[in-house]
């Protein structure tokens, strides 16, 4: 039993963040690129990772060609939604 002086704190548990796809592109992976705004999706291979200025590590532009056209082109990490598995 505890003292009537003692308080016992709730602990609430948050929901943990998912962390963004683009996180783990790696060079050679393929990926579906497309706006969440539309249904407009492409697959492309990537072909170079590009990191940020204050941390290099972490990327922020990748360098793709698209599977359909061949086009290569650098688009925004964040337009990265999937990572399509190796089969």
């Amino acid at each position: 039993m505890l003292p009537a002086d003692c308080s016992v704190a709730t602990v609430s548990q948050e929901p943990i963040a998912q962390e963004p796809v683009f996180l783990s592109v790696k060079t050679g992976m393929t990926v579906i690129c497309g706006s969440t705004d539309s249904d407009d999706w492409w697959m492309a291979d990537v072909i170079h990772v590009d990191g940020g200025a204050r941390d290099p590590k972490v990327p922020t532009l990748f360098q793709v060609a698209d599977v359909d056209s061949g086009v290569i082109r650098w688009v925004c990490a964040d337009l990265v939604t999937h990572i399509v598995p190796n089969s």
